[in-house]
């Protein structure tokens, strides 16, 4: 899929204007960027939830305005920075909202749907939580809900705003393996991450964007450095090799222990 000059407006503020990016088949892609950049609003485009105001989004070579609605959510599946459930719904009864593309008249509620939304539960470790309302849980055990209900679609294409929101690292790590194994096993993933170690050592694409605009992209091996990030986040720092992953390690300077009056004081 790709998004072509596309302009993308809320009402009269513009947020991107003639912006263009492809997504690999079969990629990790994770866009990074400070807060307001365009992250979200670049995939909301790409999940036809904004429609760009010139330019076009491609979806398997075809403008994705053009297809169904149920054509397009066979397709991709979407986790929005901000979901909300109805009152009172199960855990098992919104997760089993993520087959509703697959259901029409003729093809009513089946095996197939049974073992898509069990497998989905028990990869996101849900699955003790079925008969327990949405409202009643953490803000963590409900953004793995959410997560669950979008891999019950069974989407080649997975678009994930800010996934780890509410997660504890050991569930982000965990969350984020989950999705490094659906990649290889053929999916796409494309994912908004506000950490940047994170996406370096996930990502075999990265998007780095800041006022609306695509500053680099590429394999973060290749294009992640000091300078970028300064130039990204306005952040000084010094990029290493991650000792487990290989990849890019960001450290920041920032004041640092022993840099100044606010330093901790040493033990005797």
């Amino acid at each position: 899929m790709s998004a072509e000059a596309v302009t993308l407006r809320y009402d009269a503020r513009t947020i991107s204007t003639g912006l263009s990016v492809a997504i690999a088949d079969g990629s990790f892609t994770v866009i990074v960027g400070p807060n307001a950049c365009g992250k979200s609003t670049l995939l909301r485009a790409l999940s036809r939830l904004l429609v760009p105001t010139s330019g076009q989004v491609i979806l398997d070579g075809r403008e994705i305005g053009e297809r169904p609605a149920k054509e397009v959510a066979r397709r991709l599946g979407l986790l929005p920075q901000s979901a909300i459930a109805p009152d009172g719904i199960t855990v098992a009864d919104l997760v089993a909202r993520g087959r509703y593309p697959h259901q029409s008249f003729l093809r009513q509620w089946s095996k197939t749907d049974e073992v898509a939304v069990a497998d989905a539960m028990r990869a996101t470790r849900v699955d003790e939580l079925a008969s327990r309302t949405v409202d009643e849980l953490s803000g963590g055990q409900r953004q793995r809900v959410w997560i669950a209900m979008v891999l019950a679609q069974e989407t080649p294409i997975l678009l994930l705003d800010e996934p780890t929101t509410f997660l504890d690292i050991a569930h982000q790590i965990e969350l984020l393996d989950l999705l490094a194994e659906l990649n290889a096993q053929g999916r796409t993933v494309v994912a908004v991450l506000h950490d940047l170690n994170q996406a370096c050592r996930y990502a075999s694409h990265l998007v780095a964007m800041k006022d609306g605009a695509i500053v680099a992209e590429g394999d973060p091996a290749e294009i992640v450095t000091a300078e970028l990030v300064e130039a990204v986040f306005g952040l000084p720092c010094i990029v290493i090799p991650d000792p487990v992953a290989g990849t890019p390690l960001i450290v920041p300077k920032g004041r640092g222990r022993g840099a100044g009056p606010l330093a901790r004081p040493a033990s005797s």
